[in-house]
């Protein structure tokens, strides 16, 4: 019946939308309209109002103004109101993954719905104590078993394919992991439901990830945090995000941006990193890193995080413009001058994941292949660039400036340390860019004055 029908279409409008499927005949009187007339009009008697509202700049500075809470409100008066207040309501998503995030087919099908008015997606997982996974026991032999990870990518459409290829490469490790993983670590490796997820929002242009929560004691630990990060990769790698050009690591920690790694491969079949070569802007908030053991990390594992830090920037370097950078919970390295430090000469060099059990290890892992040094990391097209909590010699500084002169228009160094030399010394190669050393006259004193009341 119609009255069913109506239900049922009303079912689907979870974000305010105004049903104008129906067609039916309102009288008022000798005026007849329609629903869908009525909804597409702003009926009002005000003249004033209607010359600002039809005035597109007067509008979208005003909905601008309105608070996010006012919005959804405001959608809900007609449906031109709503037309217009969704690409602002929309222009920022956030999401906490959680089991149910990408896996049911309502808040898909709602994604869809909003897709096309997004801008910004910020993808949050918090480390906690559910998304560390447990060590892999075998139910036989009571033994510890290892996982070599191999991301599925399709999954398959017949029982003759589900049975052939089982999710976790045998169905021996597929059934245990079932039975000994939690909801969460699964979710996270359904890679479909990323992709599908991404492709819902075509003009996404900034892509913010935020993994805050880990401690150094847990550096060791084998989580689905990691997992998620591989899927959401490959998902950016699938999807078509043509307006793509903006990539924030909000809070992450240093072994996560080896699964965000563009060239490694996880997953991923050579050419599916172009998306990565429109990013232009990049920003990292990054854990600090211990270089040498502590009673927290006894394997002192900071040499190896180096170097992931190390080829992450070489593989956006060619194309970014504007950089930001800061450690986070401590002091670090130049993480542009990585190539300087004596503690990285002669070190094995990351080609590919190392497959060690705190971390996911993939069937994509190579051996670490001994390399005499690292090679300098240069951004032929920075412009801008912001350096937060370093400490670092003011030669790596010096070395930095010179070797972006031709491109580098204004630079930032905040909350640095020198460990060695003087700012003059770091600043040295603006003298040679700037043809004087008149920029040495223009110290900026700060003093603190008592106030007396």
């Amino acid at each position: 019946s119609a009255e069913s029908a109506g239900q049922q279409s009303a079912k689907r409008l979870l974000f305010g939308e105004i049903d104008t499927s129906s067609c039916s005949t309102l009288s008022t009187g000798r005026r007849s309209r329609t629903n869908s007339s009525v909804c597409a009009l702003v009926d009002s008697r005000d003249r004033f109002f209607n010359r600002f509202w039809a005035e597109e700049n007067c509008r979208d500075s005003f909905l601008s103004q309105v608070d996010r809470k006012t919005l959804p409100n405001l959608r809900l008066v007609c449906h031109d109101f709503g037309a217009r207040a969704a690409p602002i309501l929309f222009e920022e998503v956030s999401i906490t993954f959680k089991t149910s995030t990408f896996a049911r087919p309502t808040r898909l099908l709602a994604l869809e719905r909003i897709g096309h008015h997004v801008k910004t997606f910020k993808f949050n997982m918090p480390h906690l104590q559910e998304t560390f996974l447990p060590p892999l026991i075998d139910d036989v032999t009571g033994e510890g078993r290892s996982f070599v990870y191999t991301p599925q990518i399709h999954k398959p459409e017949t029982l003759i394919g589900k049975v052939k290829l089982p999710k976790y490469g045998s169905w021996e490790m597929t059934d245990m992991l079932i039975k000994q993983y939690p909801p969460l670590f699964h979710a996270a490796t359904n890679i479909p439901s990323f992709i599908r997820a991404l492709e819902a929002l075509p003009t996404l242009s900034h892509l913010i990830v935020n993994c805050p929560g880990q401690t150094v004691g847990q550096r060791n630990r084998r989580s689905t945090v990691d997992y998620a990060l591989i899927s959401l990769r490959i998902a950016v790698e699938r999807a078509s995000l043509p307006l793509l050009s903006r990539l924030t690591f909000a809070h992450i920690h240093p072994g996560g941006l080896l699964y965000m790694h563009p060239m490694l491969g996880l997953g991923s079949p050579p050419g599916t990193a172009k998306c990565w070569r429109q990013i232009k802007h990049l920003s990292l908030t990054v854990d600090a890193i211990s270089v040498e053991p502590t009673p927290a990390n006894m394997r002192g594992d900071g040499l190896e995080h180096l170097r992931v830090l190390h080829t992450f920037f070489s593989a956006f370097s060619p194309r970014v413009k504007q950089l930001y950078f800061q450690w986070l919970g401590g002091k670090g390295p130049c993480p542009l001058s990585l190539d300087l430090e004596p503690a990285l000469q002669s070190q094995p060099s990351v080609d590919g994941p190392s497959p060690k059990p705190s971390v996911p290890s993939t069937a994509n892992t190579t051996p670490l292949s001994p390399s005499p040094s690292l090679p300098a990391v240069y951004f032929p097209r920075l412009t801008h660039l912001s350096l937060q909590s370093l400490s670092t010699p003011a030669s790596h500084l010096a070395a930095l400036i010179t070797r972006h002169q031709r491109s580098l228009e204004d630079f930032a160094f905040e909350a640095c340390h020198l460990t060695s030399g003087d700012w003059d010394e770091a600043l040295e190669p603006l003298t040679a860019i700037t043809g004087s050393s008149r920029w040495k006259g223009r110290e900026v004193e700060v003093w603190d004055v008592p106030l007396i009341i």
